[in-house]
């Protein structure tokens, strides 16, 4: 299995979170205008882990956003002093009855784990109750922050401008949805998650680094073969991060053309990409998609 949730972190779904600035000159960006009739919306990919220098944002998200009268995310972000959310998000990653990730590894893989784990600084007995999705999640921001590109997304900025100049935010799921959709990731499937996630980690950097520069340009056809190609070895994972949830999406878009408001839509750029996109989806139900 390829599809490393390494990817899913950075380009994918919202819920938790090297200088490159010379592809600000670039004329594109991953900024799309979709229109039927005399009716548009924006959507943006957004990338969720992303370093400081990596400010300011290409131009054509400031121009969506100063043109809308709202934005669309894809869950409500937890305000990381609401303890209650953060005990209850807990509880649904961690195994229950004493059960840990040492149980439904193989002996030889679980040592690689706790090998790699060490490597980061960090005590395998911090992580051995988290399920596997969440597990290689917080392992994926230990790295981000080792390689010194963490920071916050897109999204993040966005939702904090938006709260500023009191406009509008809407929301596509709920915080539950996107709990559920992790702690579920990897389970039944634990020994071959873990062992890709861990190889595709040894280039944790040059990754995130490829990624962030075809995201930047709005390089779709780089981000498809970096994001969605790999994962179809695991059609599952591909189906309940990214198909699924893009096609749940689309009705909630068309209401978007029933009222006189602009929204912005804001999404990871991973669901912006390949045949079952977002926008491909809006095309072949007749709207025109014209990259800003």
């Amino acid at each position: 299995m390829k599809s490393s949730i390494l990817k899913y972190v950075v380009i994918g779904t919202s819920l938790l979170l090297s200088s490159i600035s010379s592809f600000t000159a670039l004329a594109e960006s991953s900024v799309w205008k979709v229109s039927k009739g005399n009716d548009h919306i924006y959507i943006g990919g957004t990338v969720h882990i992303l370093p400081a220098s990596e400010f300011p944002l290409p131009k054509e998200f400031e121009q969506a956003y100063k043109k809308s009268d709202a934005i669309v995310l894809e869950t409500k972000l937890p305000d990381a002093n609401d303890s209650a959310f953060q005990m209850k998000m807990m509880q649904q990653m961690a195994y229950s009855d004493g059960k840990t990730i040492a149980d439904v590894l193989s002996v030889n893989t679980h040592k690689q784990l706790s090998q790699y784990i060490s490597a980061l600084g960090v005590d395998l007995a911090m992580f051995e109750r988290f399920k596997p999705g969440f597990l290689m999640t917080m392992l994926a921001m230990l790295e981000a922050q080792r390689a010194q590109l963490s920071g916050e997304g897109v999204d993040i900025f966005y939702s904090k401008k938006a709260s500023q100049d009191n406009k509008a935010i809407e929301y596509f799921e709920t915080a539950d949805f996107q709990m559920n959709m992790i702690a579920e990731m990897g389970q039944g499937n634990e020994e071959k998650f873990i062992k890709s996630n861990l190889e595709q980690m040894k280039d944790f950097k040059t990754m995130f680094l490829g990624l962030l520069k075809a995201w930047r340009a709005g390089d779709t056809k780089q981000l498809n073969k970096l994001a969605i190609e790999p994962m179809k070895d695991d059609p599952e994972t591909l189906k309940a991060l990214l198909t699924d949830r893009n096609r749940n999406w689309i009705s909630d878009i068309n209401k978007m053309f029933t009222d006189n408001d602009k929204e912005f839509v804001l999404v990871g750029v991973a669901h912006l990409v390949g045949d079952n996109s977002v926008l491909s989806l809006l095309k072949a139900k007749g709207y025109r998609v014209d990259k800003l």
